[in-house]
């Protein structure tokens, strides 16, 4: 396949010239421009390019890009980085935000469909766009116990803040680093489900008596970067790999 033709349909699928996002959404690294073999990464590393490379990949797909916002000079780890993806004949292409939020295969829409979600609503505003999900479990279940249970899904572990509701029906969703929205009307719903802690989030989980999974960052995001790949693997009979590069956050 053309690599400006499946840029071109990623682009308009994922509606990146339309969110506006911190990340360089889209196509950052040029690479071969006949794609049969593509890689997906949650993030733009030298571990990440160096295993796609291995597996013979000519473009890698990744949540977090390296380019972001503001202009930095290709020195140090940046050249570096840079310089596996050239000497590779690797592309390079981002999806941020985009991906966060997409209604099919985006991160909170598959978190949703695992914890099986009823009556979904839009939840969760970032650079002016709603990027999370907020929903109904079919029956109320104790917090530790979906702790665990979620924890058993993403194969990872799942800390508990458990300032407020104890007995969980009413979920909102915001993959990654979603604390921003404790302030966003979290009163509406028993749990506030994330990726990654902070100092602050724990403060503000404290003092509105809410309360919140931290699923990893890492963990609830490999979602959305996994299934982008395997779809378009099926429908434009790539060879996909997908690479599995856990953090402990």
């Amino acid at each position: 396949m053309k690599q400006i033709e499946l840029v071109a349909y990623l682009d308009n699928y994922l509606n990146v010239k339309e969110i506006s996002d911190d990340s360089l959404n889209g196509l950052q690294v040029e690479g071969p421009q006949e794609i049969e073999r593509i890689a997906t990464a949650v993030d733009g590393s030298e571990s990440a390019f160096q295993a796609a490379a291995e597996g013979r990949a000519q473009l890698l797909l990744v949540h977090h890009g390296l380019l972001w916002g503001t202009s930095f000079a290709f020195t140090g780890v940046h050249y570096q980085r840079i310089r596996l993806l050239v000497d590779n004949r690797l592309g390079l292409y981002a999806c941020h935000l985009p991906l966060d939020m997409h209604p099919e295969i985006g991160n909170n829409a598959l978190l949703a469909r695992l914890l099986k979600l009823e009556e979904l609503v839009p939840f969760g505003e970032y650079h002016g766009k709603t990027i999370g999900l907020a929903g109904k479990l079919p029956v109320a279940r104790p917090l530790p116990e979906l702790a665990t249970y979620l924890a058993d899904l993403l194969e990872g572990e799942v800390q508990a803040l458990d300032f407020g509701a104890q007995e969980i029906r009413t979920i909102a969703l915001v993959s990654g680093g979603g604390g921003h929205v404790m302030d966003q009307g979290m009163e509406r719903f028993d749990l506030l489900l994330t990726g990654e802690s902070s100092h602050s989030t724990y403060r503000l989980a404290e003092d509105a008596h809410q309360s919140v999974l931290f699923a990893g960052h890492y963990a609830t995001e490999t979602l959305g970067i996994r299934a982008l790949g395997d779809m378009l693997a099926e429908r434009f009979s790539l060879n996909h790999t997908f690479l599995d590069l856990p953090s402990p956050y």
